[in-house]
């Protein structure tokens, strides 16, 4: 293995820093050698502040030390760090411009929304085995849902809609569970948003999703006990089956559907408004759903191993 063989991506969002280091085998794959996370919270108080407050700082650049430490025992020269927008907006933004740089020898990168969805899709897509083109990525967020068309490593549409489980839930729910007519007032809503999107469903040969709504589907669908990141990544979510498991959860309490063994407590609210945004992306395609557990920083490191980045 020669340091030419390896890559590192960061990626330095408003609640955490992360890290992946990535290997290229001989037969061209890319193999994950670590993958970590630090929970700095950068995002502290600029809302009010307009700028970061030191100890989040700190935490951040301790963060970023830990990483570079690791990078430069190991030799890795190709490096790459973006970071979210609020990076820029700060007013000591240059405290941490130039704190990156000192600790990963790169500058932080603040990405355009285009270019963090090429990425995503790029992650999402080349973590599985060979899937046939054009591919649909979607990430069910809390607040809006991005949907990512694609083929052969090349973004044709992305689109961000303002419907996510939280928001879903929060707008249309009136009991727990839902009634009959809040399901039928958000099916609405998220059909009117669908057919309003610009992206040709009929075209898509594969459906991918990534995030902690389809992934938690997977766990929950599979019936895991405990979650397995192994087990999710690359499972294959049957359209009838999805549709079924989550019109069940939309006749469950809140309480019934938190004693699911895998379920996150902070999730139990909101996904089943999560699983009828999926279930109504489905049932435009008519195809499987592919759970990927890789995400922007998988797409960072292909782009640099493909000399891209």
């Amino acid at each position: 293995m020669t340091m030419s063989d390896l890559f590192a991506a960061v990626d330095c969002g408003t609640n955490s820093v992360r890290l992946l280091i990535c290997r290229r085998e001989p037969d061209g794959r890319l193999a994950e050698i670590d993958r970590r996370l630090h929970i700095t919270r950068l995002g502290q108080g600029v809302d009010a502040t307009g700028a970061f407050h030191p100890d989040a700082l700190a935490r951040t650049l301790d963060a970023m030390a830990d990483f570079g430490s690791e990078l430069d025992e190991l030799g890795i020269g190709r490096r790459r760090v973006v970071a979210t927008s609020a990076a820029r907006d700060a007013a000591n933004s240059e405290a941490f411009f130039t704190g990156v740089r000192a600790r990963l020898g790169v500058d932080a990168e603040i990405i355009p929304g285009a270019e963090e969805a090429r990425l995503s899709y790029l992650g999402a897509v080349n973590a599985l085995n060979a899937v046939t083109q054009p591919v649909l990525v979607i990430d069910i967020g809390g607040g809006s849902t991005e949907l990512v068309l694609g083929a052969d490593g090349a973004v044709q549409q992305a689109v961000s809609l303002d419907m996510g489980s939280v928001r879903v839930k929060e707008r249309f729910w009136t009991a727990d569970p839902p009634t009959e007519a809040d399901v039928a007032a958000a099916v609405e809503f998220i059909d009117g948003l669908l057919d309003g999107c610009g992206i040709d469903f009929a075209a898509v040969a594969t459906w991918v999703g990534v995030g902690g709504t389809v992934t938690s589907l997977s766990a929950l669908i599979q019936g895991l006990a405990v979650y397995d990141r192994d087990a999710v990544h690359g499972s294959r979510l049957e359209g009838g089956e999805l549709a079924a498991f989550t019109t069940d959860l939309l006749t469950m309490p809140v309480a019934a559907v938190a004693a699911y063994p895998t379920m996150v407590p902070g999730r139990a609210d909101v996904i089943a408004a999560g699983g009828l945004v999926c279930r109504q992306i489905g049932a435009r395609l008519g195809l499987p759903l592919l759970v990927s557990e890789a995400d922007i920083l998988d797409g960072i490191v292909a782009g640099l191993a493909t000399g891209e980045a």
